[in-house]
């Protein structure tokens, strides 16, 4: 998982073109398939963006997802769960001080922000999470903010 992740990084423009290409659809399709079927089926679509996202991203399903503001390196990987830039034991090589073979979550946050187009919104200060939202689905969140406005 770690390599894919580090992998997701090195493409964050091209994961950022997939996401703003097939993230209008595919909340189209989650809100007619919660028209259709009501909540029975959100427990197939949790599992399916956990396996889709945790494969990618390492994934925490913290139910408030980020990676398009944080150059898609989920911020739920660092150790210290930092949400909103890196804590002050960054090693000089970039590296965690509580896992010193992984790199931070952050310079890695950074590295992928600088190649999006968007990559400005890792700027934006996150709000606390909602550690009750954990194992739960962004997708269909989203999905059902936008029924609201309608």
């Amino acid at each position: 998982m770690y390599r894919v992740r580090l992998w997701a990084v090195r493409r964050s423009r091209f994961m950022e073109s997939l996401y703003n290409t097939f993230n209008p659809a595919i909340l189209l399709v989650l809100r007619a398939t919660h028209k259709i079927f009501g909540k029975s089926l959100d427990r197939p679509i949790t599992a399916l963006e956990a396996g889709l996202k945790g494969f990618l991203f390492d994934c925490q399903m913290c139910g408030d997802c980020i990676l398009s503001s944080t150059g898609m390196s989920c911020p739920m990987n660092c150790p210290k769960t930092m949400r909103n830039g890196p804590c002050g034991g960054v090693r000089e090589n970039g590296n965690c001080e509580v896992k010193p073979d992984m790199r931070c979550v952050w310079v890695a946050a950074w590295d992928g922000a600088s190649r999006m187009k968007n990559g400005d919104g890792i700027k934006d200060v996150q709000l606390t999470l909602d550690y009750n939202q954990k194992g739960t689905s962004t997708w269909i969140k989203l999905a059902n903010k936008g029924k609201q406005g309608s």
